[in-house]
């Protein structure tokens, strides 16, 4: 093998590009890669609990009545904690309890019936 070259399928040395095009880069445009590139250095899921976070509170907002939308964001945020912190089963039914009663919160007041569709699971 000459020098400098690798193995196809082996990581990338010291020194080389670690992102070269790849099997996504055919189907994204020129913005959409350049904000891949700046996605594949996030180390994490920090931001994206803080985006759903904002979603919720816009989709809130927005359209209150979207009760299926909401439960399906909050039971989303609650895949993302759980995962960030690698939260256990009896955590998980407290961390789901809590969203729940927030929502509620802030549901209630809102006129929302999000309480029962959160006890039905929806």
């Amino acid at each position: 093998m000459p020098a400098g070259a690798r193995k196809k399928g082996s990581p990338p040395k010291k020194g080389q590009s670690a992102r070269q095009p790849g099997f996504y880069s055919r189907v994204l445009d020129e913005a959409e890669r350049l904000d891949f590139e700046l996605a594949s250095g996030v180390d994490g899921i920090d931001d994206e609990i803080a985006l759903l976070r904002v979603k919720i509170k816009s989709s809130l907002g927005e359209d209150p009545k979207n009760i299926k939308l909401l439960v399906e964001m909050t039971n989303a945020l609650e895949r993302l904690i759980r995962t960030r912190y690698k939260i256990g089963k009896e955590q998980r039914k407290g961390l789901k309890e809590a969203i729940g009663n927030v929502l509620r919160d802030i549901a209630v007041p809102l006129g929302i019936g999000i309480g029962t569709a959160i006890d039905k699971g929806i």
